[in-house]
């Protein structure tokens, strides 16, 4: 969907649009166009990230944008969709930034956190001044979350921390970190969410290095050592994995439109390239095989763009499902990553270098192929849903 982008929208998806949410595509990809992708290429070769970018991704209202008050924003999920469609456009690493700081740090203090934790964090967070982060993938526990190792002890009015977090984006700059820990109370082990402030002692992050997909984004190994965090800053209205796989949920939903944005890249670079790549004396798009190639990631695309806007109209309603969140994200991410790598074969060798956005969009989605759910765990959610057998 979008307002330059001629033959993408095939069955007038903006027709069910608002103004409001056309002015919000208009204006995050304006800032994609204009202030991320002239630099992306350097962070991406760099293995860094535009943190500079954060106030202002606040300032226009796209860090936790879908959550009520707290100086957040308040917008409907599809306007929430459409932005993290236009940000992946640019780069998995930019949406990535901020579905984490929205969906997986922002939401669980929203959704589960004081009154008191609210007022403290949210403002900051909604503006970009306070950075977040998601602890709860281990070392050797991914896909099983319910493995945990990493434990909190009640010790008078603080809880002890100690264990490990992998994978975790944000992890290096983050101000608060937000981890799940099995808890043991009064005997009964349940997992909690703790709020964990930077410069706590025994708390640190160290950079994930040799990451050859989301380049453009900063990855940590979190380590807890005796951190003695306040009573004050656990979350009081939640317990159990019901909490974040809730937040899961949340993410799940921005990274299934995200993946439609980086499908929508590839697409427009296979078509600008073969419309103007000359060979045998006329453009590689004249050829039947390029075409096919073309129409396959084409309707690929379609179908996500329809399944997104189908899914947020839902979750507007609040009757969204995680079995359809599951299928938008297992079923988008996986057209994707086979649109990137078709849309690679039509630039031929120049899609291997990162001049063209296409084997950037193919390597991030590898990771975005495997995070927040593997293709296999949303596959084993929708056997179960059309089985009833848990085939976990």
């Amino acid at each position: 969907m979008g307002d330059s982008l001629l033959g993408t929208d095939l069955f007038r998806l903006d027709d069910l649009l608002t103004d409001e949410q056309k002015l919000v595509r208009r204006s995050v990809r304006k800032l994609v166009d204009e202030e991320f992708l002239p630099v992306v290429q350097q962070h991406f070769r760099a293995g860094t990230f535009p943190t500079e970018l954060a106030p202002k991704l606040g300032e226009m209202g796209l860090l936790g944008m879908n959550l009520q008050g707290y100086g957040c924003p308040g917008t409907d999920n599809v306007t929430y969709g459409i932005a993290m469609q236009e940000l992946e456009r640019g780069d998995s690493g930019l949406r990535s930034f901020c579905s984490v700081q929205g969906a997986l740090a922002m939401y669980p203090i929203w959704a589960f956190g004081s009154e008191e934790q609210k007022e403290r964090f949210l403002p900051g967070m909604a503006a970009g001044k306070v950075i977040g982060c998601f602890g709860l993938t281990e070392p050797d526990h991914g896909s099983d979350p319910a493995g945990m190792k990493t434990r909190a002890r009640k010790d008078g009015d603080h809880y002890v921390l100690n264990g490990t977090k992998l994978w975790i984006t944000n992890g290096t700059t983050a101000d608060v970190a937000v981890v799940w820990a099995k808890t043991d109370d009064g005997g009964a082990e349940s997992v909690r969410g703790y709020l964990v402030e930077k410069g706590m002692p025994g708390f640190e992050a160290r950079e994930i290095h040799g990451k050859v997909s989301l380049r453009a984004s900063l990855t940590a190994e979190l380590s807890f050592h005796d951190v003695r965090v306040p009573a004050a800053n656990v979350l009081p209205k939640v317990e159990g994995l019901r909490g974040p796989l809730m937040c899961l949920n949340q993410a799940r939903y921005g990274i299934a439109w995200g993946a439609t944005g980086a499908h929508l890249a590839c697409f427009e670079a296979a078509r600008d390239y073969s419309l103007s790549r000359i060979q045998f004396g006329k453009p590689i798009a004249s050829f039947q095989m390029t075409q096919e190639k073309l129409v396959a990631i084409y309707t690929e695309l379609v179908k996500a763009q329809l399944v997104n806007l189908r899914l947020g109209q839902l979750k507007d309603l609040d009757q969204q499902t995680y079995v359809q969140i599951s299928f938008a994200k297992r079923n988008n991410v996986r057209v994707a990553l086979e649109a990137a790598r078709l849309a690679r074969e039509i630039l031929g060798a120049n899609g291997i270098t990162d001049d063209y956005p296409v084997i950037r969009h193919m390597v991030n989605l590898e990771s975005v192929y495997t995070y927040e759910g593997t293709h296999d765990i949303h596959t084993l959610i929708l056997g179960k849903e059309l089985t009833g057998i848990s085939a976990f």
